[in-house]
């Protein structure tokens, strides 16, 4: 970024895009907790705006929880609130790796159809309308731990279909260029067709866990994904300290 050029765009609020930035750079690890944030002057300067239009800005982040002000000294990024897995985006092949075993991610099919009923439903999106879909599979030493079944909306992820998701997971995409603010995750247990239960090299008769999450930005659906994975070999949990934190190893 340019010193003293604006960089906002005419159609979102000023404060809202500071905002959007800040939280951003939080988001994707730029900025980690404790780390200190440009001052108030810095970010007029940076932004072309007024003090107050970053006041605001930094006032509700401060109060999302996600900026920590001290009078007289500056903004921090406040130090993360307690979540567990199921509350969190995370990266498989981060697990699996992390066990010194081997990930791969074979990619089924990535296309652009026409939304059912029930997909334009979780968008937002009249029926028919265009959206992008991916299908891949996730697996740990060969075998198949996750099939991750994908509709994402075009308005929010315009470049999604032009990715080479060889390179970068669907997912791994859509975290870094899509900021998103609310998440939600569903877990429900299901057999799988007999279409999933190949791609998972699994009998149609055993049970999957089925983790199925949208998350939205400004109240405008991002993402609709269905995670599936073989009970057997997979589960789903979060271990807490009394204190509400969570334990991490």
């Amino acid at each position: 970024m340019t010193k003293g050029k604006s960089v906002l765009t005419p159609s979102v609020a000023r404060y809202q895009q500071v905002k959007d930035f800040i939280a951003g750079k939080i988001q994707d690890g730029t900025w980690k907790a404790g780390d200190r944030l440009p001052s108030e002057s810095e970010l007029v300067t940076q932004f072309g705006i007024a003090r107050m239009t970053v006041n605001r800005a930094l006032r509700e982040l401060m109060e999302q929880g996600r900026v920590k002000r001290i009078a007289g000294v500056g903004s921090f990024v406040a130090a993360e609130k307690p979540q567990g897995n199921l509350l969190q985006i995370a990266r498989l092949s981060d697990d699996i790796q992390r066990r010194g075993h081997d990930y791969q991610c074979q990619i089924v099919t990535v296309e652009r159809i026409s939304a059912s009923l029930e997909v334009a439903s979780a968008l937002a999106l009249h029926t028919g309308e265009s959206v992008f879909h991916s299908v891949c599979v996730h697996l740990e030493d060969g075998v198949a731990m996750q099939l991750e079944d994908r509709f994402v909306n075009p308005r929010m992820a315009p470049d999604f279909g032009q990715q080479d998701f060889t390179l970068e997971q669907p997912s791994d995409f859509l975290v870094r260029t899509v900021l998103f603010d609310q998440m939600e995750h569903v877990v429900d247990a299901v057999l799988p067709t007999p279409e999933q239960a190949a791609l998972l090299q699994m009998e149609a008769s055993q049970p999957c866990l089925l983790l199925t999450r949208r998350t939205w930005m400004r109240e405008v659906p991002i993402t609709l994904v269905r995670c599936l994975h073989p009970g057997a070999r997979y589960r789903l949990g979060s271990r807490f300290r009394t204190d509400g934190n969570a334990v991490t190893s």
